[in-house]
């Protein structure tokens, strides 16, 4: 994945990735009804993110599906931060993320377990 998904970008992959395979037009009315916008405004970030090979666009209808998964954007965004912020270092990020953060007993095996399993 060589494109940045942008925010507004993000909130139309995540309906696609929620609801699966859409006409545009379904998307543009979710959009309208969960984040505001007009029909204009969510056909332009649905253009953008074909030009940028995350969804492709079919006919009859307009589907749009995603070429991307969810997990791919998700460790793609996570290692720009890692390295943007952290200088690469998950040791640092893990820190950050934990140090004012109270985790129940749980999560710490949650947590310990994906450890473990590397």
């Amino acid at each position: 994945m060589k494109e940045k998904l942008f925010d507004s970008e993000a909130k139309v992959m995540e309906i696609i990735w929620e609801k699966g395979p859409l006409p545009a037009k379904e998307i543009s009315l979710i959009a309208g009804e969960s984040i505001g916008w007009n029909k204009n405004t969510t056909y332009t970030v649905i253009k953008k993110l074909e030009a940028k090979g995350f969804i492709s666009r079919s006919e009859p209808g307009f589907i749009c599906t995603p070429l991307v998964s969810q997990e791919e954007v998700q460790k793609t965004e996570a290692r720009s931060l890692l390295d943007k912020v952290f200088g690469g270092s998950r040791r640092a990020l893990f820190s950050a993320l934990l140090e004012d953060e109270k985790l129940s007993d749980d999560e710490v095996a949650e947590l310990r377990e994906l450890i473990d399993k590397r």
